[in-house]
């Protein structure tokens, strides 16, 4: 085994900690923070960087903390529990402006102080699991390249924790089950499986039961297809194949910075690009003339209309972002874009700036990819005025950015 001691300075985004040998090459080191020394043992190289695993810290960071999770370090779901709250806090804050500068070019990006999460622990409503090798759930380990069964999660729901422990299925096929709990308490455990054909199920407490199809539309098998999630005082029905966040606390620290930094007036036309289930979409248009939304997902288009019912001024637009937009004569004043964590297509940027909206505001769930895309608006004639960071999944690397961008003709 070659190892290797050396000093860490910063964190990556993915949460692993950096480096640099003696010849100045990067080192990753995951579960190592920012000021340790550590010796670690090499993997395979890459051309400019390394990466490398923790044999032991020799010089002991006063932030480092006792993870709660006994399966921390080999599960895949968390990567920062061994840190204290306030040092992932800043360990976020400091990925936003890193991966701005390296990747977008945004040198001089006005970066807020990110929002921290009420509640670090027990926050997920959701879990989605993948089949072990001997019947059971759990979750990839990246170390050990497998599934491996979870017992305990400290960052799940407690009663969907329960539901978890409880939780005995054997079904031929499935591919990914996913367990979501509403905030009034119901429960729903989504199956993808190999064959679209619904399998035959018994459930002897309260559960309902859907079957996610390949377009991520879903069938229901037993009781309800749906949840329901509350964000600021409104209730949302959210299908199984819909995203959503993770959290009420973060849905609803998204919403707030989105309708800041929007600061409608009353009178303005907005467009709103991946919509989803209408939760952006209610409050837009609580404080809009109109607002046109588009959503590729029939079930949230669906689940849109329900949640969208008392209001008479959302045009919602069912198909994919690149197909739909040159179709709209519409001249927004702002546009709201909330796009999957691989971000916007190239066609999809094509779009969105042909539009060149007096405003934008995008919201990221992958901090790289918003680098990415905000170096194309940037070109495009759009300027950052400012991000919001939001730490919506405490304990991993994950989170959440609000931006606002200005067209500057």
């Amino acid at each position: 085994m070659n190892t290797i001691t050396l000093k860490v300075t910063a964190v990556a985004n993915g949460g692993a900690a950096i480096g640099h040998d003696q010849k100045g090459q990067i080192i990753f080191v995951p579960y190592a923070i920012p000021g340790e020394t550590v010796e670690v043992a090499l993997d395979q190289g890459k051309s400019g960087y390394n990466r490398a695993s923790l044999v032991r810290v020799v010089q002991a960071s006063p932030q480092r903390v006792q993870p709660r999770c006994p399966h921390f370090g080999v599960c895949g779901g968390c990567q920062l529990q061994h840190m204290t709250y306030a040092a992932q806090l800043q360990a976020k804050q400091s990925i936003v402006a890193d991966q701005l500068q390296r990747i977008g070019g945004l040198k001089q990006a006005s970066v807020r102080p990110i929002l921290p999460h009420p509640t670090p622990w027990h926050y997920r409503t959701d879990l989605s699991l993948s089949p072990t090798g001997d019947g059971g759930y759990g979750l990839w380990s990246p170390s050990l390249r497998q599934v491996i069964p979870i017992e305990t999660c400290p960052i799940l729901h407690e009663d969907l924790l329960a539901l978890l422990q409880d939780i005995d299925l054997t079904l031929p096929g499935l591919r990914k089950l996913t367990l979501r709990i509403g905030d009034d308490g119901a429960l729903l455990a989504a199956l993808e499986v190999d064959d679209i054909e619904p399998p035959e199920l018994e459930v002897d407490f309260p559960l309902s039961v859907a079957l996610v199809l390949p377009d991520k539309t879903a069938a229901s098998l037993i009781g309800d297809n749906y949840v329901v999630q509350a964000v600021n005082g409104r209730d949302f029905r959210v299908s199984p194949g819909c995203e959503f966040q993770t959290s009420q606390a973060g849905a609803e620290l998204v919403l707030q910075t989105v309708l800041a930094y929007a600061n409608l007036g009353g009178r303005e036309v907005v467009l709103e690009l991946y919509s989803g289930v209408g939760m952006l979409t209610a409050f837009l248009a609580a404080q809009a003339a109109q607002v046109a939304a588009v959503e590729v997902n029939e079930d949230a288009v669906a689940d849109t209309a329900v949640n969208l019912a008392d209001y008479d001024n959302v045009s919602l637009y069912q198909g994919w972002v690149e197909d739909v937009l040159p179709a709209l004569d519409v001249a927004p004043a702002l546009i709201v874009v909330n796009p999957p964590a691989e971000g916007l297509s190239k066609e999809a940027l094509q779009g969105v700036t042909a539009v060149a909206a007096p405003r934008l505001i995008y919201v990221s769930s992958d901090i790289a990819t918003l680098a990415r895309d905000g170096k194309h608006l940037s070109r495009a004639g759009y300027r950052l005025v400012e991000i919001q960071p939001i730490d919506t999944q405490p304990q991993t690397y994950r989170m959440e950015t609000v931006s606002l961008w200005a067209w500057r003709p």
